[in-house]
């Protein structure tokens, strides 16, 4: 039985075998941003799970980019060198290696996840935080430095140069973060960005610097291989970021060589009430595929092997990118594949396990 789920899809050069995708999520378990044998098993086992794309967590393109300690970074070449074993493995179980270039803005220089998330001070280690604008992020956050436009290209520049290493790591897919309250998403939204410059006002300063930052990348990364950008659609709070916005910003990607929106939401409003429900942020990229022309990947309480189905068969998006319920299942894609009855390949270490057909 063919299933769209279980469809290949290209983008550029690169064919992903189907179009279950692995959503970056941070593992708080790196030192100095480099990656060990937790994040070889952590990402390898989803590959081995049958993904499509293994997208490495938030990885920072500065020291002072990180959420927390514990991020992974390419702002060196050694952290580079110890993404190649990780690539490598991902690539022989045939997926796709993908990576997450990100700078956490306001909202860096936090305790581990099961630390608390909170602020670090100085003697815990902390450092100083930047933004547009000299907003915290919450009751609690320390003020940011608002970044003068020569900083923002010494940045803008750092992404470049991540870029390059990333090619060097054996990564043939960048996302860049630009959703969640983070640097990008803070200069997108009204909420963060009160800059009176060129980077501020409407949409088309507000979005000058992220745009800045995605035409350095897509410069920088080979012309075969795809660019992706996480977007948060909506900051769900009155006067904020939304999904207007977000549809005229797809458009200027798509303009500047961006090949697929990851649609998600919220993070930079600590008090937003958000709508939580299954599949509550589809329509997002359902709108943004058709009113943008731009492929999509719709995120967010994607369960279900027939519910992720049904959203590629209605055409809302051309994938789904799956977090909470690959942490519980890495194997999600094999064990989909046997409930919607489409054969698909098991490694064949594992195929003693596979579900086997019985004829009537």
């Amino acid at each position: 039985m063919t299933r769209k789920l279980f469809t290949p899809l290209t983008l550029r050069s690169v064919e992903f075998r189907n179009r279950i995708f692995v959503s970056p999520m941070c593992q708080y378990s790196g030192a100095e941003g480099i990656p060990n044998d937790w994040h070889l098993v952590h990402l390898g086992s989803r590959a081995v799970g049958g993904a499509g794309l293994v997208i490495t967590e938030a990885t920072a393109v500065t020291p002072e980019g990180r959420i927390s300690p514990g991020d992974l970074g390419l702002w060196n070449d050694d952290q580079a060198t110890a993404f190649q074993r990780i690539t490598s493995f991902i690539s022989a179980q045939g997926s796709v290696p993908g990576v997450q270039l990100a700078h956490a803005g306001r909202k860096a220089s936090t305790s581990l996840q099961w630390l608390g998330a909170q602020p670090l001070s100085a003697s815990e280690g902390g450092w100083q935080t930047v933004g547009p604008s000299p907003i915290p992020f919450a009751a609690g956050y320390p003020v940011p430095h608002d970044l003068s436009p020569e900083e923002m290209s010494t940045l803008t520049a750092k992404f470049a140069a991540a870029t390059t290493r990333a090619l060097s790591a054996g990564f043939r897919v960048i996302e860049i973060h630009m959703a969640h309250g983070y640097l990008l998403h803070e200069f997108l939204s009204p909420l963060s960005n009160k800059r009176r410059d060129e980077f501020g006002g409407g949409i088309e300063g507000r979005a000058r610097f992220p745009l800045q930052v995605a035409k350095a990348v897509r410069e920088a990364w080979p012309s075969d291989l795809p660019l992706f950008v996480r977007i948060s659609a909506t900051d769900w709070v009155e006067g904020g970021w939304d999904l207007e916005q977000s549809i005229a910003f797809a458009r200027r990607l798509r303009e500047v060589g961006v090949d697929l929106i990851d649609c998600s939401s919220g993070g930079n409003a600590p008090a937003a009430r958000i709508p939580l429900g299954p599949g509550y942020q589809v329509p997002f990229a359902s709108a943004i595929r058709r009113e943008a022309g731009i492929a999509t990947g719709a995120v967010g309480l994607i369960t279900e092997p027939l519910q992720a189905e049904d959203i590629l068969e209605r055409g809302d998006a051309d994938v789904v990118v799956l977090a909470r319920a690959l942490l519980r299942d890495p194997y999600w894609p094999l064990h989909a594949a046997d409930a919607l009855s489409v054969d698909v390949p098991w490694p064949v270490q594992y195929l003693r396990a596979k579900p086997m057909k019985i004829e009537n």
